[in-house]
């Protein structure tokens, strides 16, 4: 490895010898992280059609919000956020809430709680709709 920073997938056993390989010739104090892999783009897609059916169906404190404030908002439920006060005085910012970064399982636990949250508030999804009838 003659870079400082690399990124493998691990696709075959190939991958993982040149992984072993870097591993036996890195200095000590290199750091390892190993990731699950990411969300698919199914996953995605289906996490933004039910947001936008959030957005157009519920109101959030008398409002509809967007399909983006609806992803903070369930993301924000998902993970138990924390909060801090923000730059700009009298704003709030909850910590953690990135979804690019998360796991298929992670991604599929948000889908999940969507959907309870939406079913639970009288939204009709209509990935489901078909199934209903």
């Amino acid at each position: 490895m003659s870079n400082s920073r690399a990124t493998v997938q691990i696709k075959s056993q190939a991958e993982r010898n040149l992984i072993a390989r870097w591993a036996a010739n890195v200095p000590v104090g290199t750091s390892v992280e190993f990731r699950a892999p990411r969300r698919s783009n199914d996953a995605n897609a289906m996490m933004w059609s039910l947001l936008t059916q959030l957005s157009k169906q519920l109101k959030w404190c008398g409002e509809y919000r967007t399909a983006e404030d609806w992803k903070d908002l369930t993301t924000a439920a998902l993970r138990h956020a924390r909060f801090v006060p923000g730059l700009v005085p009298g704003t709030v910012v909850p910590l953690g809430m990135r979804t690019s970064q998360m796991t298929g399982a992670e991604i599929s636990e948000l889908i999940e709680s969507i959907i309870a949250f939406g079913t639970e508030n009288g939204v009709k999804f209509r990935e489901f709709e078909e199934v209903a009838a």
